[in-house]
């Protein structure tokens, strides 16, 4: 539970043909109608499992309804699989028989599941101009085995793998700038350091607490609270001299959770100055911190997309909700859930969608919600707890 871990923090080779995009106009439904019934696949396992995946990337996406029907996009082609898979995706417009795609693929059969994602991407791009989210993976914290450790999964909550041994707990994971390692915090010596998956030694080992470490999307910084001396504050530190830099200064008050802005020039954070967990803004080189979140009785969590928004978990009446709120333009809105407590947000890489965690019955699992108000979508849950997920970028 968020709650828990912020008192907790304070207290310790393809050949391509692509014509000219255009955008296809929606159905009354908001959705675009895609009609795969023409694509042709083997009669193998991987080929098939290719087209199911593909299918259900593209609902999932927020944009399309796969239908046989009515559809304004046609995509047609083939995939067949023996020791290696090869597809041939086409996608049209319907209505001017314009080719919006035109590619090859070839991988391991083994991978078909990662193709497909990567082709719903590429079509969803093709289709709307619009980033796609089914290529990113998901790294989360779950305690199947009785200890809190990392763990990662594919955007649809499939291929889910445990990556750390710890025995002990990890909390707050996120991704580094290039998508290749996952920065997290862990108990393993018995005191809470930063690490990084691929290296042993710790990015942060100062005395005392080390937690909600955050690199820069340059990559050469890091966000992490310290309480080196007696209090738990934010900080820099430069990855490549060690140098640290003090950005904030609130005895008694706790900072936690700082998560960069997108041209790396702020950091959004959680602090208890006022009296009560709230979402701050300050600049990479300190400062007054501006507060940008005003409702609710707790306001922590916060992870500022790539399209310019910051979401964070608001208690609001009780129960724990979502919150998107613009910067910029200083406005907000809380999305529309059911009686479950929402927490954990992050973006997916699309910037419409958000990946959480949602607890009922004391039981977490990790969902995916729509802004624009499809039904949330479960993606891991049963056999344990499930929290704290980042999306890659």
């Amino acid at each position: 539970m968020i709650r828990r871990l912020f008192i907790g923090t304070g207290t310790m080779a393809a050949a391509t043909t692509l014509a000219q995009r255009a955008v296809v106009e929606r159905a009354g439904s908001g959705k675009i109608g895609i009609n795969l019934a023409g694509y042709r696949t083997g009669s193998d396992t991987a080929s098939r499992t290719f087209l199911s995946v593909l299918k259900a990337d593209l609902n999932r996406s927020g944009h399309f309804s796969v239908t046989s029907t009515g559809a304004s996009v046609n995509v047609t082609g083939q995939v067949r699989a023996g020791s290696m898979m090869k597809a041939d995706v086409q996608v049209y417009k319907v209505s001017t028989r314009q080719r919006m795609l035109g590619k090859s693929y070839d991988a391991s059969a083994k991978a078909a599941r990662g193709l497909a994602h990567k082709v719903a991407d590429e079509i969803i791009y093709a289709v709307t101009g619009k980033k796609g989210m089914a290529s990113a993976k998901i790294a989360m914290v779950g305690n199947r085995t009785g200890r809190k450790e990392l763990y990662i999964c594919d955007a649809d909550g499939k291929n889910l793998r445990q990556i750390t041994k710890d025995r002990s707990i990890v909390v707050g994971p996120d991704w580094s700038p290039d998508g290749k390692n996952i920065v997290y915090t862990s108990y393993k010596r018995g005191y809470p350091n930063v690490y990084i998956t691929g290296r042993s030694k710790p990015l942060s080992s100062h005395g005392g607490l080390n937690a909600s470490g955050t690199i820069s999307p340059d990559g050469k910084s890091l966000a992490v609270i310290l309480s080196r001396d007696g209090n738990p504050e934010l900080y820099t530190k430069s990855l490549r001299t060690g140098r640290l830099k003090r950005l904030t200064r609130t005895r008694p008050g706790i900072e936690a959770s700082p998560c960069w802005s997108p041209d790396g020039n702020h950091i959004v954070y959680v602090s208890d100055s006022s009296g009560r967990p709230h979402i701050y803004i300050i600049s990479k080189d300190g400062g007054t911190p501006r507060r940008i979140s005003s409702s609710g009785t707790e306001n922590v969590a916060p992870d500022w997309g790539k399209n310019g928004y910051i979401t964070w978990c608001s208690r609001i009446g009780g129960k724990y909700r979502i919150v998107v709120g613009n910067p910029a333009a200083r406005t907000m809105r809380t999305l529309e859930t059911d009686w479950a407590d929402y927490e954990d947000p992050h973006w997916a890489p699309d910037g419409r969608h958000i990946v959480c965690s949602r607890t009922s019955n004391y039981r977490s699992a990790i969902y995916l919600l729509d802004t624009l108000k499809d039904s949330p979508v479960a993606l891991i849950s049963g056999s344990g707890d499930w929290y704290s997920p980042a999306v890659s970028p």
